[in-house]
């Protein structure tokens, strides 16, 4: 009985080998494979190697030069743009700001409604939740635009 697993174990071993190929295609990406059909015109492994499951980071390729026909825009040009960016950019946060405010108020208008324990009904608090979540969806856009804003040069 006992002759059974170490002959299975034994017999198993040859089937787990596989010869495995290192392929390199023309824009140099690696690969790795068992398939013989894939295999044709690659680099037969040694089987003595170690062999690992996990893959290797991305190659990172040094700054592509800019095409020469690339559009370029003129310095000036560039600058008009940021600046009609930052004025729209400012706009919107003047507007959203504004919302904010009206979005606030109507929140603190509907509270005073409601007194002491009243506020804590599940209705009440049903009631209220919508303006809550226009008041944090103005916070949000506003937090955004001071972002953008600030990425600007």
């Amino acid at each position: 009985m006992r002759t059974l697993p170490v002959l299975l174990l034994l017999l198993a071993s040859p089937l787990a080998q596989a010869q495995v190929f290192k392929c390199v295609d023309a824009n140099g990406a690696v690969t790795y494979t068992n398939d013989r059909n894939q295999g044709r015109g690659c680099k037969q492994l040694s089987d003595d190697q170690a062999v690992s499951s996990v893959p290797s980071p991305p190659k990172r390729s040094s700054a592509q030069p800019t095409p020469s026909n690339f559009p370029r825009v003129a310095p000036d040009a560039q600058r008009a743009r940021d600046d009609t960016r930052r004025q729209v950019l400012e706009k919107e946060l003047a507007t959203e700001e504004a919302a904010l405010a009206e979005a606030q108020k109507a929140v603190t208008e509907q509270e005073g409604r409601y007194q002491g324990a009243e506020r804590r009904l599940p209705v009440v608090q049903a009631r209220l939740q919508p303006l809550r979540d226009t008041v944090e969806l103005h916070q949000r856009n506003i937090e955004a635009l001071r972002k953008e804003l600030g990425n600007l040069k």
